[in-house]
């Protein structure tokens, strides 16, 4: 295409590529630390595949990166959130998760809550926030209370570090269960729909079904007799737990989660003492796996302490295991024909396992929150001062208006009167295409971190940002893309070497190794193998076999059948004690924390894995029938195919013959070697084998690894 627009029509098409979100989304998910696995010693699994589908669809369909903040920050505060703005909310779910027996919830619960307020302030203001959870900042003027300020933002959360990861939001699998819900959700409005209140109480119940919060786990008992209290609350006959402070002002049912290993026994709720007036009764039944039943319980003012007494006379060795209770009021319309029915559906849906749940952020209600100290040298056991959520003095500051929970927070981060939110994703979309960011510290705007090389660029850029392409990432890429600066050839003269060797004055285009993603999807891509399916669960390409010996987890590697196996990286299962091994030999991160910037290493590894390991050396044999099919007859033509297919252009004539003494050198061998060639193609077929370590050659070539 000669025509004066032909690069713009090229990265047009590129933009509305459906791999541009693909593209992005990887790079998003080191920010997010994603991972399919909760983390730490069992490092259980964790299905959390829908929010790297919601990240495809927000960059392919260029949401605005305002909205996409605020999304992923608090969608879950938002009026009315659709199930979109919920999934979006699994961005800090991927905080890691601790099954291990014997560990301290609130613990764990803490550290996620710190995660995530260094996370954000690290993503969105490059601000060294988690230096200031011990003590004020050294270097930048943040205090010590600011950090806990900003914790406060994030401490008010109902995930609690439990085994379940609750709150997770359902999807019915089943037509009929999406049928029932909405029969429940038909029969809720017509029992409390009024002029005051339009809508009724539908939404509530919904909720109730979907995210069933919220929940009081086994942690939250005290006082406990002749029980445990882990993954569940274990009682024996005669035993009791106490739940202190609860408030059940208009509640009139309590919603247990729990299993029962004989059918006979009750439980009596008291309130205030063990010997306190009973305000409910539960009568057990056997329960092979866990159910969620309701008992009607007496209203009362304000908090009241609740005592759970068990017993069973006569039954030694049972025990009944609580997983969690919740307060809530009944199903409304008891009095009135067809109760029963849609009763019966309601407690099916709260049963049913045929759902996909993801792991989401849900806000506590009022009767439920929790105050906020600053932790005396950062330990979270030693509480000081009592703090409110706020940003620190030398930010602008909040709107008065705001409220003072997640939303407020993250409206506050895409105001145009906080304008380092812009400055810091410009920046980072800059080192996305030029290998180095404007400033080159990513992950610190502050003052130990890098000065800008063009710091008028950066603000030009930022302003751009948000005014001119209004938060949209396609146009700004465009922008960059577009410019005479990106579309320089990045060849280096030796003077531009001597002056600039890192070309931080960008005298020339960039030139970086693909990341460990890239690396593999172009190969699968070159040699005709790369899958297009888009979307769904992660897959189990190939890998070595004994890697996932490890210890209390029923996890195993089962590698995918089909088109599974070849699809693009972003989709491979990621485990955090145990990742895909070829990418992190390319510098893939754990997913254990936020990595704003992967460092680029060059080692002998990395050249093993690409010479030999067996998923590249399939993808070589696979590039090699491609090249074969180029010209049956003539192998010179065929080893131009081959560099044209991996390259993009014309080989020239010196690499031509390089090629032919390769070629020349691997037939003999094969020729005398014929086992050799069954071994690697599976036919003893010379060619097809001599072709095959071309093939391997030409996916080796640092102009194949390279983006340059």
């Amino acid at each position: 295409d000669d025509n004066p627009d032909a690069f713009e029509k090229i990265v047009d098409r590129l933009l509305d590529s459906p791999r541009y979100g693909e593209h992005w989304t990887s790079m998003w998910m080191d920010l997010a630390r994603y991972a399919d696995t909760k983390g730490y010693e069992s490092d259980g699994y964790r299905n959390i595949w829908q929010y790297r589908d919601w990240l495809i669809k927000a960059f392919n369909e260029d949401k605005p990166f305002d909205e996409f903040t605020i999304e992923q920050l608090a969608g879950d505060l938002l009026p009315e959130p659709t199930d979109d703005q919920l999934i979006a909310t699994a961005f800090h779910r991927n905080t890691m998760n601790n099954d291990e027996g014997g560990t301290d919830n609130e613990e764990y619960r803490v550290a996620a809550a710190i995660d995530r307020v260094n996370t954000t302030w690290n993503i969105w203001q490059a601000t060294t926030m988690e230096c200031a959870q011990c003590h004020s900042h050294t270097y930048d003027p943040i205090r010590m209370e600011d950090f806990y300020k900003s914790y406060a933002y994030f401490n008010n959360t109902a995930d609690e570090d439990v085994p379940s990861e609750a709150p997770t939001l359902k999807a019915f699998n089943s037509e009929a269960d999406q049928q029932r819900l909405e029969e429940i959700k038909s029969w809720v409005y017509d029992q409390t729909q009024t002029r005051q209140d339009p809508a009724g109480k539908a939404k509530e119940y919904v909720e109730l079904v979907r995210l069933t919060e919220p929940k009081i786990h086994p942690h939250s008992f005290d006082q406990i007799e002749k029980g445990t209290s882990s993954r569940y609350l274990s009682v024996e006959p005669g035993g009791h737990a106490r739940l202190a402070d609860i408030n059940l002002q208009g509640e009139d049912r309590m919603f247990i989660r729990y299993r029962s290993n004989r059918g006979t026994g009750k439980v009596e709720i008291r309130k205030d003492t063990p010997q306190g007036a009973i305000i409910g009764l539960w009568e057990l039944n056997q329960k092979d796996d866990t159910e969620v039943v309701s008992i009607p319980i007496i209203p009362q003012q304000g908090k009241t302490d609740l005592y759970f007494m068990f017993n069973d006379p006569g039954q030694e060795g049972h025990v009944c295991s609580i997983e969690w209770v919740l307060f809530h009021g009944d199903l409304p319309g008891r009095e009135h024909p067809g109760y029963d029915a849609i009763e019966k559906e309601f407690y099916r849906l709260l049963n049913t396992g045929d759902v996909t749940e993801i792991p989401v952020m849900v806000e506590l209600e009022e009767n439920y929150r929790r105050s906020t100290h600053i932790f005396e040298g950062g330990n979270w056991l030693v509480h000081a001062d009592e703090v409110t959520p706020g940003v620190p003095d030398a930010w602008n500051a909040m709107p008065e208006s705001a409220p003072e929970n997640r939303l407020g927070f993250a409206r506050w981060l895409v105001s145009k009167e906080n304008p380092l939110t812009a400055r810091v994703t410009v920046n980072r979309l800059w080192a996305q295409l030029f290998g180095t960011g404007i400033v080159e510290t990513i992950s610190d705007f502050g003052s130990q971190g890098f000065a800008p090389s063009h710091p008028e660029l950066l603000d030009w850029l930022a302003l751009q940002f948000m005014n001119n392409h209004e938060w949209s990432v396609k146009k700004q890429l465009k922008q960059m893309v577009m410019s005479a600066t990106y579309r320089q050839a990045s060849h280096v003269t030796p003077e531009l070497r001597e002056v600039d060797p890192n070309n931080r004055l960008l005298a020339r285009g960039p030139r970086f190794r693909l990341p460990a993603e890239q690396v593999r999807d172009q190969a699968l891509a070159v040699s005709g193998l790369l899958s297009g399916k888009m979307h769904g669960p992660s897959v189990f390409p190939p890998q070595p076999e004994g890697l996932w010996q490890t210890v209390y987890s029923g996890l195993k590697w089962e590698t995918s059948e089909g088109e599974d196996r070849f699809r693009r990286a972003l989709y491979t299962f990621w485990r955090r004690t145990n990742p895909y091994p070829s990418l992190t030999a390319f510098d893939a991160p754990t997913g254990e924390v936020c990595v704003s910037r992967r460092i680029t290493t060059n080692t002998p590894i990395q050249a093993l894995v690409t010479l030999n390991d067996p998923v590249y050396m399939e993808m070589a044999r696979h590039l090699a029938g491609r090249m074969r099919g180029a010209d049956p007859q003539d192998v010179e033509k065929q080893l131009i195919a081959g560099y044209r297919f991996a390259m993009i252009r014309d080989i020239d004539p010196a690499k031509l013959e390089d090629l032919k003494e390769l070629y020349r050198h691997a037939k003999l061998h094969f020729e005398e070697n014929s086992d050799a060639a069954e071994e690697l193609t599976g036919k003893k077929d010379v060619h097809l084998a001599s072709l095959t370590v071309v093939a391997n050659a030409i996916m080796n070539l640092d102009e194949f690894l390279t983006k340059s």
